[in-house]
């Protein structure tokens, strides 16, 4: 009997964590890299069905104060040469740049604009760079819930960012390794917009990295999906990499 009551103190003792505790556990899961080059295949689903796909790359130097990320568009030719630059400022307003070259020119993603398809994805700009727990602002303790017969951290988290097109997000996040596998995001109106479904990680040097992502809108019947070729870590990304002159 006394076994019994032990193990169920070291249990409550175990899962009794603070959501924002465990949020920013899962964030240290997938830190530490310092610079990652990655090549992904973005897979675009309308509402019957039919895929597009585009396929890309992307340096990411990681930073103290936030991230910086640079993707480039590698094929179909229509989007051939499309750029994003992402600064992400850690509880404040990213910033970003997006070089179109059928126009030949840059244009500012304005903090309004954020919630804005990224280049006709169901993921915003907001998605693309917003990865530091520290961006949203949580309360209470973490739920634990099975969900497919597995254990999660269920949690709720808000976008500090008052231009955010999320007004919460639902998060659920595995007891084992503290990483995300799932999520709900709810629109401005508090009406269910997107389901996410973070399929599929890999550990790359000790350091847990995605691999796949799958944003389905559920709003509009579309999705996409992000799948990850390669990545290497620990990559130096010289500065000159990741600034508005690289966009040209």
């Amino acid at each position: 009997m006394k076994k019994i009551i032990l193990g169920t103190i070291i249990g409550v003792n175990l899962f009794a964590q603070s959501s924002q505790d465990v949020a920013k556990k899962s964030f240290e899961a997938i830190s530490g890299y310092g610079g990652s080059k990655t090549v992904s295949e973005m897979i675009l689903r309308n509402a019957q069905g039919v895929e597009n796909r585009r396929k890309l790359k992307v340096l990411r130097k990681e930073g103290n104060d936030g991230d910086k990320s640079f993707i480039e568009f590698l094929y179909p030719n229509d989007i051939k040469g499309t750029k994003l630059l992402s600064f992400e400022v850690v509880g404040g307003d990213d910033k970003q740049w997006l070089y179109l070259p059928a126009l030949k020119r840059i244009k500012r993603i304005s903090s309004r604009n954020k919630s804005g398809s990224f280049v006709a994805s169901e993921f915003s700009y907001e998605d693309i760079s917003s990865v530091n727990y520290k961006n949203y602002s949580y309360s209470g303790e973490a739920e634990v819930v099975t969900k497919n017969g597995k254990s999660y951290f269920k949690l709720v988290r808000k976008p500090v960012d008052k231009h955010s097109g999320y007004s919460k997000q639902m998060i659920w996040i595995d007891t084992k390794n503290y990483l995300i596998r799932f999520g709900e995001y709810y629109d401005k109106h508090g009406k269910l917009l997107k389901k996410v479904h973070f399929s599929k990680y890999k550990k790359i040097e000790g350091i847990w990295r995605i691999f796949e992502i799958d944003m389905q809108n559920v709003q509009n019947h579309k999705s996409s999906k992000l799948v990850w070729e390669s990545e290497k870590i620990h990559v130096p990304i010289k500065d000159s990499a990741v600034t508005k002159r690289a966009l040209q």
